[in-house]
């Protein structure tokens, strides 16, 4: 999953960060309300953690512009308010959940997962496909029987497509989707991870076709 923290905290930043680059997921950083527009205007992520005192303005500022233009990326507010009006209030203007400073990181990293199982329209961490059960929590896919642990972006890049089967997905959009803005690759590093998964799914009856100068697309044989 992508991740778009919005934090101006850079010790708590960087803590988050690097809990969630653990985990496997993609963190774009923004340490400003203004940085965090152009960040949600210009990139596509799977969740905003959101901080509401910003050095730019309130954080229920962006909160209500990027609701107001339609966009429905889920978003965890992080606020040292505790307040129950303070916490109302975010919530009635889009916010899909909150957590209030101080906070343990292990329950920022559930909710987290909770609100994307919600999107996602289930209360499950398991995905069945064809003769595939994947687990992205637990970091692995089953198949006849055996289980295959699977490297960090593998695991996301797998994600994309299990979650979306038959969509077709530029090379740029998963580029977009696996790395930051920092991380050093080319796109060629795509078809590393979608060679490696091609190797994972070899037995099963899901493949990963590609559509020459359209992207790739997993499909159910």
């Amino acid at each position: 999953m992508k991740f778009l923290l919005i934090e101006d905290n850079k010790e708590l930043a960087n803590a988050i960060t690097t809990r969630l680059l653990l985990d496997g997921h993609v963190v774009d950083h923004a340490m400003s309300k203004t940085d965090g527009l152009a960040f949600a205007e210009t990139g596509e992520y799977d969740l905003i953690l959101l901080d509401i005192m910003l050095p730019d303005g309130d954080g229920r500022e962006f909160l209500g512009h990027h609701r107001a233009g339609h966009k429905d990326t889920p978003i965890i507010v992080l606020t040292a308010r505790s307040q129950v009006s303070d916490r109302i209030s975010v919530l009635d203007l889009g916010a899909d959940d909150y957590v209030t400073k101080p906070f343990d990181h292990a329950e920022l990293q559930a909710r987290c997962r909770a609100v994307l199982r919600r999107r996602a329209g289930s209360s499950q961490n398991i995905i069945k496909l064809a003769d595939v059960e994947f687990n992205p929590v637990a970091g692995h896919l089953s198949l006849g029987g055996s289980t295959i642990a699977l490297r960090n972006r593998e695991l996301r890049l797998l994600e994309l497509l299990i979650n979306s089967p038959g969509h077709i997905f530029s090379k740029q959009k998963l580029f977009d989707r696996l790395f930051s803005i920092d991380d050093d690759v080319s796109e060629n590093a795509i078809e590393v991870y979608i060679g490696r998964l091609r190797k994972h799914l070899e037995h099963s009856r899901l493949t990963i076709t590609t559509l020459r100068g359209l992207g790739y697309r997993l499909d159910e044989q």
